[in-house]
């Protein structure tokens, strides 16, 4: 029977985009809206039709979430009340596609930070919560613009696609398929968010990060990975109906109406990210401690002895109460790094931005833990040992 062989975190990149949003500048535009909505509809409101909207806050957004700013792609569409969505242009086939791209930027920084050429790359991963289109894969996108020779392809489990991304690189690395696998994830989740929802206008930022994980005898220097675990349950208080059946689900009129009017026959706007938070917060936080606690358990560690967690980047209290959890105390900053007050929730990228921008300080055996959660209900854990 052959020996399997260990893999290693070899180097991580990040792309940031250039603008960002503060909450000010976000609760503004919100509140501009509502007053808009409300005064184009007083009628109806004033007969019982329909609700009025209520304005935002940004102390309701950072007491609800933690956030302050967001990095997006478009700032001017998102910002601007007749609109609220960003301004992304398609491109043509020739072109390379805006996914990919932002994959590649993150892909670049990791490739000069590991230091070897991409050709030693035998598969990339794309793991991401949307993907622009279907097919062709933006992953063999990326993979050509690299000169990146082997396979590639995508995979969605919506916020834990990064840590699944590693688990799957960890097992091919295992098996003897690669020396060393490219899991990219970009994630433009400004436009599956609906900025005219008041409960969840303010969650979603836009960035690309990239891991790149090696064989152990032939890397230098890195995150031994420990173990990956991975768990799913299926709950709908996540999520998102935007997809290629909406538009065959239209009755005939509709369609044909929305074509004529120049509309399209594009998902309306409640196919978006929709959540029931509370019960998320129920759920998710007891099964992904217990989670750590039992994974750390198997593989001989003691939780409460962990240097330091990058869990994924959603809300401030669900990483707290973990932390709590895990650590059997209330953890410092400097042990559960939260970067999501600047970055805001990017999906599969949060726990990775956390790692690429907080794995400083660590001696030679400390231990750390990446950790997704999200729809599906999907979780990962990845342990890491600093070599």
């Amino acid at each position: 029977m052959a020996q399997t062989r260990g893999a290693v975190i070899a180097a991580t990149g990040l792309f940031t985009p250039e603008q960002s949003i503060s909450n000010d500048e976000l609760v503004t535009a919100f509140n501009a809206y509502v007053d808009i909505f409300n005064r184009e509809n007083e009628d109806a409101i004033r007969q019982g039709q329909i609700e009025p909207l209520s304005p935002s806050s940004t102390e309701f957004v950072e007491k609800a979430s933690g956030i302050r700013s967001r990095f997006v792609m478009d700032k001017a569409g998102i910002l601007d009340p007749s609109r609220m969505t960003p301004h992304l242009p398609e491109r043509a086939n020739e072109e390379i596609s805006l996914l990919a791209e932002m994959a590649i930027r993150a892909a670049e920084d990791a490739i000069a930070r590991w230091g070897k050429p991409a050709s030693r790359i035998g598969a990339v991963l794309c793991a991401a919560s949307n993907m622009q289109r279907p097919y062709p894969a933006m992953a063999i996108e990326v993979q050509q613009a690299l000169g990146i020779e082997g396979f590639a392809f995508d995979m969605n489990v919506a916020c834990s696609s990064a840590t699944f991304g590693i688990k799957t690189a960890t097992d091919f690395i295992a098996s003897g398929s690669c020396d060393a696998v490219l899991v990219v994830n970009p994630e433009i989740c400004s436009a599956h968010l609906n900025f005219r929802d008041r409960d969840s206008h303010f969650i979603f930022g836009d960035v690309a990060t990239a891991v790149i994980i090696e064989r152990a005898d032939e890397a230098d220097g890195g995150w031994d990975i420990l173990g990956t675990r991975l768990k799913t349950v299926f709950s709908n208080n996540i999520r998102n109906n935007f997809g290629f059946l909406n538009r065959a689900a239209r009755p005939t009129e509709t369609l044909e109406s929305a074509e004529a009017n120049g509309e399209g026959a594009d998902p309306l706007t409640d196919r978006l990210f929709v959540q029931q938070g509370r019960k998320v917060f129920k759920d998710v936080v007891p099964m992904v401690s217990d989670m750590i606690v039992d994974h750390a358990g198997d593989l001989g560690i003691d939780p409460t002895g962990l240097k330091r967690m990058w869990l994924h980047q959603a809300n401030i209290n669900m990483n707290q109460f973990i932390g709590r959890k895990v650590l059997g105390r209330e953890p410092s900053s400097d042990e559960n790094v939260i970067i999501l007050d600047d970055y805001a929730n990017t999906s599969s990228a949060g726990s990775i931005i956390a790692f690429h921008l907080h794995n400083d300080g660590f001696d030679g055996g400390d231990t750390g833990l990446i950790c997704s959660f999200g729809a599906g209900y999907s979780a990962g854990t990845v342990f890491v040992r600093k070599r």
